[in-house]
């Protein structure tokens, strides 16, 4: 899979179990583990020889407390994802495969909503987006929480910006199933491979 790269968008504890816990998360998780191992042969996210052949990269909803998306602020969402908080934290089973340099927040604004994790900044500034081009990549795989928003619009970021989009459709959760098959479908439509 020379050239590729894996997006495990979202796959924390508000979405897996927490406040905002969506359908399948569990199965997606577990999905997702068998993908990364049928790709690195159980190598993790230490090994650094495993970034050269197929980069892992995570996305991560990092919200301050007061964020605007959050009930108490006028928002739609009950608080989730909050920086420095076990719900924001990466599943304890993914966390071994993330590096510090591909992990990118977002919804680090408080004023501003953020589903696509394509401009998610690591903790050197550089957004996903560079970070890909950076490594070479032109198919990238996507995995995550929630389908019908995080995964859908960083999804379709990726084909805009010209990158091969491949969804795992295994390897997601949804909020509501309804909306989960009909973003699948529109993202088909589209150009985004589902598999």
């Amino acid at each position: 899979m020379r050239n590729s790269a894996l997006v495990v968008v979202d796959m924390l504890y508000d979405f897996i179990d927490g406040s905002l816990a969506c359908a399948n998360a569990e199965n997606a998780v577990k999905a997702t583990l068998g993908f990364i191992d049928s790709q690195t042969k159980g190598q993790k996210g230490e090994d650094h020889e495993i970034l050269d052949t197929f980069p892992i990269l995570f996305i991560r909803d990092h919200h301050p407390a007061d964020h605007s998306s959050f009930k108490e602020q006028g928002g739609i969402w009950p608080p989730h994802c909050v920086a420095g908080t076990k719900g924001g934290e990466i599943h304890e089973d993914l966390a071994p495969y993330a590096s510090e340099e591909l992990t990118f927040d977002k919804g680090c604004d408080k004023a501003t909503e953020q589903y696509s994790g394509f401009d998610g900044v690591n903790y050197a500034g550089q957004s996903l987006g560079e970070v890909l081009e950076l490594l070479d990549t032109t198919d990238v795989y996507v995995c995550g929480i929630a389908t019908e928003y995080c995964v859908r619009n960083t999804c379709e970021d990726l084909l805009k910006a010209g990158f091969k989009v491949h969804l795992l459709q295994d390897c997601i959760a949804y909020v509501d199933l309804q909306g989960h098959k009909d973003a699948i479908a529109e993202m088909a439509a589209k150009g985004i491979s589902i598999e």
